[in-house]
């Protein structure tokens, strides 16, 4: 093993830009989707613990409010939760899976200097699965966070139909002409 940087010049250093580039804004969601379970499950254990001793002070509601988790005891404790029943946990858990990859695998081609043409594609269109599922997982926690903040307001549906082609786009727009299509699923 040497460095991860090397005197060598990549021999795609414009396809290595742009997966990096993908690597890097699916990262932010990822750390976007994260914060948001962690902000619910905050919010649904205050409203709990509000609910069992109306007359707390704010400073002992989040006093009482459990500490936030890593994203996997989130999701757990979200499961658990009375709003959690409402929820689509598969698919959080799914998005979960996702950000695991991103973080931890993203941007895994092994040495720049030798990345081929062929690897490097193969490795886009695995991270592209990924975020698929993440921005699925982003748009349903989203929802809860929207209607958290706005609880007035009807959900935005003309937003939440087109969001996780907005992010497939956003994330990849400097690759989608080298990658295929996204497999659609089968509908029965």
């Amino acid at each position: 093993m040497s460095w991860s940087l090397s005197r060598f010049a990549p021999p795609h250093p414009e396809l290595l830009d742009a997966l990096f580039l993908a690597v890097g804004r699916a990262l932010h969601l990822a750390n976007a989707y994260e914060s948001k379970c962690q902000y619910v499950l905050r919010v649904g254990n205050m409203v709990t613990a509000s609910a069992a001793d109306p007359v707390l002070t704010l400073d002992e509601l989040i006093a009482a409010t459990p500490a936030d988790k890593m994203l996997g005891g989130t999701l757990h404790s979200l499961a658990n939760h009375p709003m959690g029943v409402t929820m689509d946990i598969d698919t959080l858990h799914k998005a979960r899976e996702a950000r695991n990859f991103i973080a931890h695998e993203g941007a895994s081609i092994g040495y720049i200097w030798s990345a081929r043409l062929e690897p490097i594609l193969q490795h886009a269109v695995k991270l592209r699965a990924a975020v698929a599922d993440l921005a699925a997982g982003d748009n349903l926690i989203s929802q809860w966070c929207h209607g958290l903040e706005e609880p007035h307001a009807s959900q935005p549906t003309d937003w939440i139909a087109p969001y996780p082609d907005l992010v497939d786009t956003w994330v990849f727009e400097d690759l989608l002409a080298l990658l295929p299509e996204p497999a659609q699923e089968q509908t029965e």
